[in-house]
């Protein structure tokens, strides 16, 4: 553990100090190898006034400097008042926390942003979510023996040991699951395919150029919208919102891993699988200039799994089996001749969503990680 004797802790307010703030995690990650750095052009733009979420919501940065002006730690106080409205009450969020292994520092940055928003009204504090659960949240508590997956949370094992010692308790906990790709699913996943078949469900990949992607992708948000509006620290994106992420992984998708299933034109369920680019970004630099790009097309050849960030079926067609004929789908696509994958990860899936965890354990996967969300009263 680091011990850093005089730092101050400053608001972010010029372009020089959100330069530092975006330097943190390469410092506080220096030595680890599974840290995958972010696309810093990406980071930098969610602070940008251009960003949609500063149209319902506010938010602070604050960086800590060592006494020679080093950025040894970050955070970000924000309301999100959707979040608020949803939940009837006034609870704040703070994300982008980096911070080198110095409880006193970070004790200083949990108390600044608690500070903020408690001048903002707030009362009950939640994090690490970054501006929505959309966005980014979640610190890794089990796991740290390897990698994270694509659009997955990656953190040094003193983070919640620091948020836990500075008084902290667990909001609520989430799994990922593994899944071996050399090992058959039980017969009862294409039975069910069959099923669901028979019962008027057709299957398709999703589609990934113009118009017809934005169609579906479309669709693929109404989905979430129903499926997922009642899931913990859930706020409500706009379909705009959705569409700008959407378009940035347009190309990246590979529909053999992407099986949507509908009823009479009805998107219905969908598996939302996506091969591992971390494998790739990795040894980006955070940077996707021209050199960046090369570097991605180099090593994104090196993938080998995927991620499957979403199994769900609307309740009312469960009985029709569609969330099990997705599973089948899904995997026949990852073993697809000539396809990579040697295995997938799933989730992440909250702890108490029983009906999604016997779901995925039934098909084969065992728990890889562990993350969780905390909580304080302010």
């Amino acid at each position: 553990m680091q011990t850093i004797t005089k730092f101050q802790i400053k608001p972010v307010t010029t372009p020089v100090e959100q330069e530092l703030f975006l330097d943190v995690p390469a410092r506080v990650y220096a030595n680890d190898p599974y840290w995958v750095p972010p696309i810093r052009s990406s980071e930098a733009k969610q602070f940008s006034p251009s960003n949609t979420f500063f149209e319902y919501g506010k938010a602070q940065q604050f960086i800590a400097l060592s006494q020679s002006g080093e950025p040894i730690g970050r955070i970000v106080a924000a309301v999100n008042q959707r979040l608020i409205e949803k939940e009837g009450q006034p609870v704040g969020v703070f994300g982008f926390f980096e911070c080198i292994s110095d409880f006193d520092v970070a004790q200083a940055l949990l108390q600044v942003a608690c500070d903020w928003l408690r001048e903002q009204g707030m009362t009950v504090v939640r994090g690490p979510i970054d501006f929505s659960t959309h966005n980014g949240c979640l610190f890794l508590v089990d796991g740290f023996d390897s990698p994270p997956m694509i659009l997955m949370p990656y953190n040094p094992p003193y983070y919640p040991e620091f948020i836990e010692r500075d008084g902290w308790y667990k909001g609520k906990d989430a799994y990922t699951y593994n899944f071996p790709l050399d090992k058959p699913l039980p017969t009862e996943f294409e039975k069910a395919y069959r099923i669901a078949c028979k019962a008027g469900i057709t299957f398709r990949p999703i589609r990934t150029k113009g118009e017809e992607f934005e169609a579906d992708a479309l669709k693929v948000y109404d989905l979430l919208v129903r499926m997922f509006t009642d899931n913990y620290s859930y706020s409500p994106q706009t379909p705009a919102e959705f569409l700008d992420k959407a378009r940035s992984f347009q190309s990246l998708i590979d529909p053999d891993v992407f099986p949507i299933a509908e009823y009479n034109g009805e998107m219905v369920g969908m598996w939302m699988g996506l091969p591992d680019y971390n494998i790739a970004l990795k040894h980006l630099g955070g940077k996707l200039d021209w050199l960046g790009t090369l570097k991605f097309l180099w090593y994104r050849r090196q993938i080998d799994q995927g991620r499957v960030i979403y199994i769900c079926s609307l309740p009312e067609y469960r009985r029709k089996m569609v969330s099990l004929a997705l599973i089948y789908l899904g995997m026949q696509g990852g073993i697809k001749k000539g396809k990579p994958y040697k295995r997938a990860e799933l989730g992440h899936i909250y702890e108490d969503n029983s009906a999604s965890r016997k779901l995925v354990e039934a098909a084969g996967g065992k728990i890889h990680k562990t993350y969780r969300i905390y909580e304080k009263a302010l």
